[in-house]
């Protein structure tokens, strides 16, 4: 007979890998579909505040860079065996973490998950043609790249208001300024709303998600809750 307890852990289990596979669906399947839709640097509005641009980067999430490609394919790897082994560890906890954090670190395993798989596959899977022509899928060995060098594919804009800078204004008069430029996909996304919302909701919880890591007993939900509780009360 199955305990509570283990009932429990493979409920959260059960949507946790719910939601880790329609997020990584989704976000392959609109990347997928844009690069061989779209010409590179193609943008189509959707609404007069949100269009589909293909743009892709080298990078990190929202199109930044740092570092050399091959580390930050080895270095996302890493990082989300890391998370993953602490996510099954907390799971396994039953109730010493909400299970709104253990969302979070779903989101963010799924994030980092979705660009590796561009930076793994894609420089092998796809062709790289010059626009106006979109992309391909080649057989193995004939794309643009090889293994971990592809770069990963952005697509959503979001363009809510823009402005020109007035002339006298120094360093940047007469440029133009969009708010939130960054082009991102899904994946970056889920990082992003996974991250926010640890700091602001979850932030005790985080403490004691890192004790996994050192063989420490992680303290339970309601504890957490408690001293939350505690603080926003001085």
């Amino acid at each position: 007979m199955i305990s509570p307890t283990d009932k429990i852990i493979k409920q959260r289990a059960l949507w946790l890998t719910l939601l880790i596979v329609l997020i990584l669906i989704f976000d392959q399947a609109l990347k997928i579909w844009v690069k061989t839709s779209f010409y590179l640097g193609e943008s189509r509005d959707i609404t007069s505040w949100f269009s589909l641009t293909f743009v892709e980067n080298n990078g990190m999430a929202f199109g930044w860079s740092l570092g050399n490609k091959l580390f930050l394919s080895i270095f996302r790897i890493i990082f989300v065996v890391v998370l993953l082994w602490g996510l099954i560890k907390a799971l396994k906890t039953a109730n010493r973490f909400k299970t709104g954090f253990l969302v979070c670190l779903a989101l963010i395993f799924t994030g980092a998950i979705g660009n590796i798989f561009d930076c793994v596959f894609y420089g092998e899977i796809f062709n790289n043609p010059a626009p106006p022509q979109t992309a391909q899928f080649v057989a193995l060995g004939q794309g643009y790249a090889g293994w971990f060098q592809g770069r990963v594919v952005d697509m959503l804009s979001f363009h809510l208001f823009s402005f020109d800078w007035p002339t006298w204004m120094p360093f940047v008069g007469g440029d133009r300024f969009d708010f939130f430029a960054p082009v991102f996909n899904i994946a970056d996304a889920a990082i992003s709303v996974g991250v926010i919302v640890l700091v602001l909701f979850y932030s005790r919880s985080i403490s004691g998600f890192l004790e996994l890591y050192k063989g420490k007993k992680a303290k339970n939900a309601d504890a957490l809750a408690e001293e939350e509780c505690a603080d926003n009360s001085k």
